[in-house]
């Protein structure tokens, strides 16, 4: 089963299929958000908002062991996520859809994984499923490959953390992709995607940054971000042919 985690900008994925129920999924990490299960075009999905269902949940207060724990309980393999992102880079404009291939992780208050109770390595030199980011790339007008910085947030970005992400070869900037993506290949699950270039990050911008500029990049490409996804979403093969489903072997200490 496929889920897509739906951040700003797609809450309206379902509508485009026939919606089949609605349920909270009990965790040991607490409850998920109000998951929907949905047929578009005869492929079963899933979809979760990661903010909660009127966006009122902060990037640095969800509970992401609790979201990806729900869609593996309720039999889910691969995840597409999308994701709201500032630009590190001069020519990635806002409106640029892009799916990374790497990240690196600067949060710092986050339950980051599920084995605080034994000691588990998880390889993650490919953390985004190399296939079905393949896919996506092919569905649509998307940059392959990036690297997904992600801060703590809940505030922007100073211009001096965005010189210093720059020199460490940051391509965009976020505040929902980790743990999310380290959290699913802990369950041996597919990840990839897509992140919506929303605006230039601070200092590479020479205005302020405000969230109703997010959201306007993010209601003028709404439709075809979920365009994009229906296309990814019937393209993907029925059997996973990638390592994700191996991703825990020789990861645990015997």
């Amino acid at each position: 089963m496929l889920a897509v985690i739906g951040g700003t900008g797609v809450y309206q994925l379902v509508e485009k299929g026939e919606e089949l129920e609605s349920l909270v999924i009990n965790t040991p990490y607490g409850n998920s958000p109000e998951i929907t299960r949905f047929l578009m075009d005869d492929v079963e999905l899933v979809f979760m908002p990661r903010h909660q269902a009127v966006h009122d949940t902060p990037p640095h207060m969800i509970n992401y062991r609790a979201n990806v724990y729900a869609l593996q309980k309720l039999g889910v393999t691969r995840i597409i996520a999308t994701n709201a992102v500032g630009s590190l880079d001069e020519n990635l404009k806002p409106g640029t859809f892009l799916a990374p291939d790497d990240f690196l992780d600067f949060t710092y208050k986050r339950p980051v994984t599920f084995y605080d109770d034994r000691t588990v390595h998880v390889d993650v030199t490919e953390p985004y499923c190399n296939h079905l980011r393949k896919v996506l790339v092919s569905s649509g007008r998307v940059v392959d490959g990036g690297v997904y910085l992600c801060t703590e947030g809940p505030r922007f970005e100073t211009p001096a953390e965005i010189r210093m992400f720059c020199k460490l070869g940051g391509t965009v900037v976020g505040m929902t992709g980790l743990p999310e993506v380290v959290l699913a290949r802990e369950l041996s699950m597919c990840y990839t995607s897509v992140c919506t270039v929303s605006n230039y990050a601070a200092s590479i911008s020479p205005d302020k940054i405000t969230i109703d500029e997010v959201f306007e990049i993010i209601e003028e490409k709404k439709k075809e971000l979920t365009d994009l996804l229906r296309n990814t979403i019937l393209k993907i093969p029925k059997e996973r042919h990638c390592l994700c489903a191996d991703a825990m072997k020789g990861a645990e200490i015997e």
